[in-house]
Order: C-alpha cells, then structure tokens, then sequence
C-alpha cells in the first residue's frame, strides 16, 4: 500500500495494483498522491478524516509523519475504524524540494479561482476530490487537518492555523491539539483561499493548517516532538475520541491585519531570520513600503508571523497578529 502510494507519487510508477486490503478495511489509490482509506466497520465516535501534507514541496517532516502513520496501519499495529483521505498535494514541488513550481498552490483552493496551470489544476483535482469524500460519508463529522512546516524559527515551533469560516472550532479540538503537542493557535482574520479553509468553509468540517516545526530536507527533521501529532493521527483513523491535553497551556493570537508588499521598494525593520510570533511594542517600526509608508505598531503589541519580504508585488508580506483569551 505505502510503497505503491508513494512510488505513484513521486517516481510517476503508476500501480498495477490500485486497491487492497489492510487491517480493518482497504485502501484505493484515486489519483497520484491521493489516497482512500475505507473501513469495514465503523466507530461511533470516527470522524471523515482528511489528512493532506505537502501543499508546499519543501515541506518534509508531514510527509515522513503520514508515512510512519501509513505504515502502523499496513502492519497491523494500528486498526482502520474511521474513512480517511490522505494527500500529498504539490507534487512536481515536493520533487523538486521548492515552495512550488509556478504559484503558491495553498491559496488556490475556491471555487471561483480562474487561473491556469498545473497548481491551480491540482487545485481544482483536490477540491473535487475532497468534495466527493465528504458526500461519501456525508453522515459523520468532517475533520481536516493540513500539515505544514514553516519557513523560520518560531517562539512556538508547533502551531496552528485556524481558518475564517462560519463553523465554530468546537472546544474538543482545543484539547486535542494540545494533547498532539501543539503550543499556540492563530485565528485567521477573514476568508483565505488555503486547503483548510476549503473545508471547514464549505463542508463545515473541523479544519486547521498545521505548522509543526522548521523546513528541511527529507531525513533531517527531528521527529521527536512530533510523536504526539503522529498518535493524533493514529487514534483519529482508529475512531477514537483522541488522547485531551491541558488547552489552557495553548497561547492564542489574533490576526490584527495583513502587511502587504506594494512597491519593489519594501523592507522590514528587523532581522531576516526574526522568529514566529515575535513581538514589537507599541510604536515600533515594522516595514517600510514606498507605496505606503511605515508601518508601526499601534496601542496594542504585535507578533510578526509568517514574515517574507521578497513575495511579488501584491503579496502578503507578514501577518501581525494580536495575543488574545480563549
């Protein structure tokens, strides 16, 4: 199963054999990098799961989590009693070991998108992939969690994107996440176009962007603290009500507003390699932009998340971003 997925995946080898069986139920290979996992039985408390990595190439450290997952089911020490949807997204990226290829494939998931390519292609394959799992099991709770890791260091190696949607995060996910070893939450501000938002905006699924360490090559990921997210995942397939943490020990933030780049004249006022969720007091300067001006931080501190000067004009340069209660 793992090896004809991945062969699939990444050396374009497509399988004779497209589905199997494996503890507790089968598998079916839909597509490259996309595959169905069926229960025969199913447990009362199993969601609709989508487990989707490799959105961004250079993304490792989920890839190799799904895969040590995959691999518990195929041998057995793990037992399939939920439907599960696992996707590696960026393909022809994730080859390359590069961000993606021509556009960034995490901000194409909307139904209206009209743009051509192979990302926004793949984008349109995986919504109607997704669409059609969660149809399938339209009478169970949806779930999807998009595994990332970041460009930089952090203050919170582990943490989470919660989308702008309509569906309110129900207050077992808090628990869960911080059970999975996950250190802070980052409400979203308004509507986006990532893979997590497509699902909890559309189908009312249970959705989060995982950011779960830094980026780095295949086989040099420290996988140690993410063992928790890995059993997540594990009891999540095996419908079961997964292990709670403390979630008062997550820090949350809110997305203040978006700095974005209008001008090729545009530089921040700190340090290229300045950590996630680093903070700047009031009356800080942030960045400068010939279009804009400065930008400095009001009343409130800022935590700079997801900082980048060099995107296209246009851009979304950073998020500042608002530490808040529960």
């Amino acid at each position: 199963m793992l090896d004809s997925w991945l062969d699939w995946a990444l050396d374009d080898h497509p399988p004779t054999q497209t589905s199997g069986s494996l503890s507790g139920g089968t598998y079916q290979l839909l597509a490259p990098g996309v595959m169905a996992l069926t229960p025969a039985h199913i447990a009362p408390a199993a969601h609709a799961c989508i487990f989707s990595a490799a959105i961004h190439g250079n993304e490792t450290a989920p890839v190799e989590i799904l895969g040590a997952w995959l691999a518990e089911l195929e041998s057995g020490h793990r037992t399939l009693n939920a439907p599960v949807l696992v996707i590696l997204g960026n393909l022809p990226a994730l080859k390359q070991q590069t961000r993606f290829v021509s556009t960034n494939l995490n901000r194409l998931f909307d139904r209206q998108m009209q743009a051509e390519g192979a990302e926004p292609d793949r984008a349109r394959e995986l919504m109607a992939i997704v669409d059609a799992f969660y149809a399938r099991h339209s009478a169970l709770p949806k779930l999807h969690y998009d595994l990332h890791t970041a460009i930089r260091e952090s203050r919170y190696p582990r943490f989470v994107v919660e989308p702008f949607a309509a569906t309110p995060t129900e207050d077992a996910q808090w628990q869960w996440l911080a059970g999975a070893g996950m250190q802070a939450v980052l409400h979203q501000h308004r509507p986006s176009a990532t893979f997590s938002r497509y699902s909890k905006h559309y189908h009312g699924a249970q959705a989060f962007t995982f950011e779960l360490g830094r980026v780095a090559a295949f086989g040099q990921n420290d996988l140690a603290p993410l063992a928790p997210m890995q059993r997540l995942l594990g009891e999540l397939s095996e419908g079961k009500r997964p292990t709670a943490g403390d979630a008062s020990a997550l820090a949350f933030f809110r997305v203040e507003c978006e700095l974005m780049r209008e001008s090729d004249d545009f530089r921040f006022f700190f340090a290229d390699d300045v950590a996630n969720f680093t903070r700047f007091e009031p009356g800080a300067p942030i960045a400068y932009d010939a279009s804009t001006g400065e930008t400095l931080v009001g009343e409130t501190p800022w935590h700079v998340v997801f900082p980048n000067a060099r995107v296209e004009r246009g851009a979304r340069a950073a998020l500042l971003a608002v530490e808040v209660d529960r």
